[in-house]
């Protein structure tokens, strides 16, 4: 599939799944992401999960990232995979998985956490270039500064 480019900008067709799926949109044009709209909700007592009724077509050589709203903070949610990844070959409805919890950073009541409702914002999706990668083993890889240091060895708290 050849990526169209009009007016440098890049073209992804998507399709209303249900007819109260609203059309994904960036409220300032310098915005990474477009907003997600819960149509439905399938909630369970491990978590909830919201449909959004819209299927994306993604082209080859991109991939579209599913992240929460900042807004998220105002709920007792946490996106289960925290990104979700979205490959070009996907044509099913984006969903949204959180995991429940309370203020109190422990999995919450079931019937008395802050959540999205139908019609609210729940996500954004960001599309974004992926290059063309090949993997190669190695049996020495280059020495760097930082080395195996991991999990806050560069010094932040």
């Amino acid at each position: 599939m050849e990526v169209e480019i009009i007016d440098n900008y890049m073209e992804i067709k998507f399709k209303k799944l249900v007819p109260e799926a609203k059309t994904p949109f960036k409220t300032h044009d310098v915005d990474a992401g477009f907003d997600l709209f819960a149509v439905s909700i399938n909630e369970t007592p491990d978590f909830i999960e919201y449909n959004t009724g819209i299927a994306v077509e993604i082209p080859e050589g991109y991939v579209g990232l599913i992240f929460p709203r900042s807004s998220v903070t105002k709920m007792d949610l946490m996106l289960k995979n925290s990104v979700g990844v979205i490959d070009a070959s996907y044509r099913g409805s984006l969903m949204c998985r959180f995991q429940k919890f309370n203020e109190h950073n422990v999995w919450g009541d079931p019937n008395n956490i802050k959540k999205f409702e139908v019609g609210d914002r729940v996500a954004q999706i960001v599309f974004m270039e992926i290059p063309k990668i090949t993997m190669v083993e190695a049996q020495e890889l280059s020495d760097t500064e930082r080395g195996e240091g991991g999990f806050g060895s560069t010094g932040s708290k």
